[in-house]
């Protein structure tokens, strides 16, 4: 769907600014949002060294973008290096992120791993590569955040992949969970955070549309999960364009939480709501009594 633009002399990693008002726009919506989730979440601090994991997609680079902007103007200093995972995956055009990188001038490591080969290996037939290949993305970056110092990890999903995985734990998993902005990794190792966390998908489209970043497909998946996660994606899709309001509403859900309105035993204690229970001493229990029996012979006279 997105492409890096074209000339005689090659691919252009490293284009003029965008100037009009639409950008600057747009430009302002995202860095607002993005700032608020990062004030929200504290989730960057004076010192930080934000590794930014980088595929090639859309979301990624946008996060990138934004966080190189704050570098710039925030208040407290920060670092940001960008990390991407070469997984050995055949036909990965392994030159433009790097060329994109250098040419902008952003610190970046590539990692080499074929986890490609281990993914199709341990996946069966017909089954989703996604579980797998994710699991094996995720050890191999976290373990080489804790490598080079990173205090923080930035993942690129956007606030439309947090409600597109809780309607996928709904349907499919029997749980409500989704995408924490800020989670501490299973082994307790590394902070995560998802400084996209506010933004919508389609205002990150039109943003790496405008700013034509090199985008680079990923062909690896396309099986049964992701089928669910497509047509999830396409129910929330059609509910923005009907009800404008509904997926704010959604979100605004996620972040209102209300434990004892559930049934999660472990969440909340129901067991002691008896020993909460508070009688108001005031009450003439005798007068009461004398009411409800009059009630009682009301209805039985019917």
């Amino acid at each position: 769907m997105y492409s890096p633009i074209e000339s005689e002399q090659g691919f252009n990693f490293k284009p003029e600014l965008p100037t009009s008002s639409a950008y600057y726009r747009l430009l302002k919506k995202i860095r607002r949002q993005v700032g608020h989730a990062i004030r929200d979440y504290k989730m960057i601090e004076d010192g930080d060294k934000v590794m930014v994991c980088v595929s090639g997609g859309k979301d990624s680079y946008t996060m990138l973008d934004i966080l190189l902007q704050f570098k710039r103007i925030a208040p407290i200093n920060f670092d940001v290096v960008a990390v991407n995972l070469d997984q050995k995956q055949p036909g990965f055009p392994e030159d433009i992120l790097p060329r994109y990188l250098e040419e902008n001038n952003i610190p970046y490591y590539i990692l080499e791993k074929d986890t490609y080969s281990i993914t199709k290996r341990l996946t069966p037939e017909g089954k989703t590569y996604c579980a797998v290949c994710s699991r094996l993305r995720r050890g191999s970056l976290y373990g080489f955040a804790q490598e080079i110092g990173a205090t923080k990890v930035a993942l690129g999903h956007h606030r439309d992949d947090i409600m597109a995985t809780f309607f996928l734990n709904l349907f499919h998993g029997g749980s409500l969970k989704a995408m924490p902005p800020k989670l501490l990794s299973t082994d307790k190792k590394n902070i995560l955070i998802r400084p996209l966390a506010y933004v919508e998908e389609k205002d990150i489209i039109k943003y790496a549309e405008i700013r034509n970043f090199p985008i680079i497909p990923c062909n690896l998946c396309g099986s049964q999960e992701n089928l669910q996660r497509a047509m999830i994606n396409e129910m929330l899709r059609e509910w923005d364009k009907q009800y404008p309001k509904r997926l704010h509403s959604i979100f605004g859900a996620l972040q209102n939480v209300s434990p004892s309105q559930l049934a999660d035993r472990d969440l909340f204690d129901f067991e002691v709501l008896d020993e909460q229970r508070e009688f108001d001493q005031n009450v003439d229990t005798e007068a009461l009594k004398n009411r409800l029996d009059v009630v009682n012979l009301s209805f039985a006279a019917e």
